[in-house]
């Protein structure tokens, strides 16, 4: 695990900026919530620590990210080194539908240039899937494909496929919000496993969820066509029960959002 450290984060999509000099340290081993109403930046913010902000071609940023003190943006940096050690779970779970889940698992060493024996890769998929909680219930249906999945397990063999790569910081956007709340409670489970080997940055709308995961928030707000800035952030405990700043508590406590 690891620590990540944004500092004076600016970003822009050509001429619209989006975050305004946003600094936020992630400690190592704890799970940082980033919270907020849409279009405050968090995504943007959360693509940004694992440089998938340059994919898009009019983006551009300021400041900087260091992961243990080291600035991912370095040009000596290949952006396959960040990847490797800054995973990333998306939204909508995302399996490689024709490919097994096995395959899955697998898949992300070949993205990130990795080799492994025929022994080592089973190894590998046994030991991921079972971080991701995954592994009883699929084990014996491994050649079968990921796409066949429901949409909870789909989300865990994205996970599983993420930690693949043996990440130190892995970052999830809103991974429950397309899931049933059954899902839903299984990724959690997983993400408070998870959290004793890797540093977790999630986004999240689910003020219940954020309470019951996290270690530390930040709140993000955008008002008036500014562009996105952390109001307040901290221990997930202070930051609900006694927040510094009123609009914090009106967030968190369902008057907007």
């Amino acid at each position: 695990m690891a620590a990540l450290d944004a500092r004076s984060i600016s970003a822009w999509f050509g001429d619209h900026k989006v975050l305004d000099r946003v600094s936020l340290a992630m400690p190592a081993g704890q799970v940082t919530a980033l919270i907020g109403p849409s279009g405050c930046g968090k995504s943007t913010f959360l693509r940004i620590l694992n440089r998938m902000h340059e994919l898009v071609p009019s983006a551009s940023l300021a400041g900087e990210v260091l992961l243990d003190g080291h600035d991912l943006y370095a040009p000596d940096r290949r952006i396959t080194e960040a990847r490797r050690e800054v995973g990333m779970v998306f939204q909508k779970p995302n399996p490689f539908p024709a490919m097994s889940i096995y395959d899955n698992v697998v898949a992300g060493l070949r993205l990130t240039g990795i080799r492994a024996s025929r022994n080592s890769k089973d190894a590998l998929v046994e030991e991921t899937l079972t971080k991701a909680g995954l592994w009883k219930e699929v084990r014996d249906r491994l050649r079968q494909p990921g796409g066949a999945l429901s949409g909870g397990q789909q989300q865990r063999l994205c996970i599983a496929r993420s930690l693949a790569v043996r990440p130190r910081v892995l970052l999830m956007d809103e991974p429950c919000s397309a899931l049933d709340p059954t899902s839903t409670r299984r990724i959690e489970e997983t993400i408070a496993e998870l959290a004793a080997e890797v540093t977790i940055v999630i986004v999240t709308h689910n003020m219940q969820q954020a309470a019951r995961v996290s270690d530390r928030c930040a709140f993000f707000l955008a008002s008036h066509g500014t562009p996105g800035v952390i109001v307040e952030h901290g221990p997930t405990a202070a930051m609900f029960d006694n927040p510094q700043d009123e609009r914090t508590h009106d967030y968190v406590n369902g008057r907007f959002g």
